[in-house]
């Protein structure tokens, strides 16, 4: 392992780490060659660029922060508390405590924080092998008794990363927090790209699919898109959704493409905010401030897409911990699932003696159909480019013939690595 201690770049096996000075503060970033991932640990530990092939997915404050994320003239960059409308949203992704609120010490009262979300954070990069990796290290919040931890790490070749979200109890008294990470991403005109917005996966657990949290012009409209998923389009409304039901993943989908986010979720856990395992909150320019929000007045359109841990009681000194596999690939319309090697634009259906879908990979391959029962020969679907759609459509041999399903398989190059990505059933109709 090489650890940085100064400001010349790691390079490993097809990645990347370099430490750059930009202004007031230290951007580091992450070169996996198709995906770069530039965190700054400066401005609360914030991810605020994450590219593939030069495309950027996330939301960043132009009026903020430059293209080369240099603050602009008069924004100073340093710790800040106050009201909302005092908070400096510089955009990208970072890490928070749930529940949120201003009624008592068990709610954080943020943002803006000082320390958590606009306070330095201390990093420790290192490259080894294949993979880089940066972890960021927040101060204490003497308000919550909390210290988070980021943790960054990205693999050559691959358009799918780790974040490690970590909060720690720093206080000497018993405490209740969720992890809680908000990640900002630019929003479309209404109409302008209908299958553009957030994605659900839910798990039919009884829960209830959704739950109104905030109005703040109105209440985002959530809709079924198929079996296990809800759509949140883009849409001009200030207002919060949750998801109770959430089955441990998300996407958003956009012009520039299509980022998911993967995570466990625990059952029999009691969540933040009427037990949302993800939040979808959307906003859009106002021309006035929105008083009963802390005079917080939005001036773009602007998609979060939360993800949320359970509820844990932390003893002194104990952590409770939030791990997500966030990916990223071209858009080629809604997203029907997400899997660990990449996502379903078009889940595998076969009819009428046709296999056909749209798999979008986190990494390159192929992509084999192999029957359920029976002595039918495998069928190759297609080649897998990382990042790169694979639409499909063939003819599947005596998989249709003797009316068996099939089970969708993801390899490596060399066939190692085979894991299961979708499950076809005989004859399967469209819904």
């Amino acid at each position: 392992m090489t650890e940085r201690t100064n400001d010349q770049a790691l390079r490993g096996d097809g990645v990347e780490a370099v430490r750059s000075t930009v202004g007031p503060y230290e951007l580091v970033r992450l070169d996996a060659g198709a995906i770069q991932v530039t965190v700054v640990p400066a401005l609360g530990g914030r991810l605020l660029s994450l590219t593939l092939h030069g495309r950027e997915f996330l939301y960043r404050n132009g009026r903020l922060l430059d293209a080369g994320l240099r603050p602009r003239p008069g924004v100073r960059p340093v710790p800040h508390d106050g009201p909302m409308s005092a908070w400096l949203n510089w955009g990208g992704d970072k890490t928070w405590p749930a529940p949120q609120g201003w009624d008592g010490p068990d709610q954080w009262a943020g943002p803006p924080d000082p320390v958590l979300d606009s306070g330095p954070y201390e990093l420790r990069l290192t490259v080894r092998g294949r993979t880089a990796q940066a972890v960021m290290t927040s101060g204490v919040e003497p308000r919550t008794g909390l210290c988070v931890e980021r943790r960054v790490e990205v693999t050559a070749g691959r358009t799918v990363f780790t974040l490690e979200n970590t909060l720690t109890n720093e206080s000497d008294r018993p405490r209740r927090w969720a992890v809680w990470n908000v990640t900002q991403l630019a929003g479309t005109a209404p109409g302008s790209y209908p299958a553009g917005g957030v994605y659900v996966g839910t798990a039919g657990s009884g829960r209830p699919e959704t739950v109104d949290l905030i109005a703040g012009t109105g209440r985002p409209h959530v809709h079924r898109t198929g079996r296990g998923t809800l759509h949140v389009p883009h849409q001009d409304v200030v207002g919060k959704v949750g998801f109770p039901d959430a089955a441990g993943w998300l996407a958003h989908v956009a012009p520039q493409g299509t980022l998911t986010q993967r995570f466990e979720v625990s059952p029999a856990a009691r969540y933040p905010d009427a037990d949302s395992r993800v939040e979808v909150w959307l906003e859009h320019p106002l021309d006035a401030p929105l008083e009963h929000l802390g005079g917080l007045r939005p001036l773009d359109r602007v998609v979060e897409c939360e993800t949320l841990g359970p509820l844990q009681d932390l003893t002194p000194g104990q952590s409770t911990r939030l791990t997500m596999e966030i990916g990223v690939g071209a858009t080629a319309g809604p997203v029907e699932a997400a899997t660990p090697w990449g996502f379903w634009s078009r889940l595998p259906r076969l009819e009428g003696g046709r296999l056909a879908g749209v798999f979008v990979p986190f990494r390159d391959g192929f992509l084999t159909a192999r029957p359920s029962r029976g002595d039918g020969e495998p069928v190759r679907c297609g080649t897998l480019v990382a990042g790169e759609a694979c639409a499909f459509d063939v003819r599947p041999g005596r998989m249709a013939t003797n009316g068996a399903g099939a089970t969708v398989v993801a390899s490596a190059p060399d066939g190692s690595d085979a894991t299961t990505v979708g499950v076809v059933e005989a004859q399967q109709s469209e819904e």
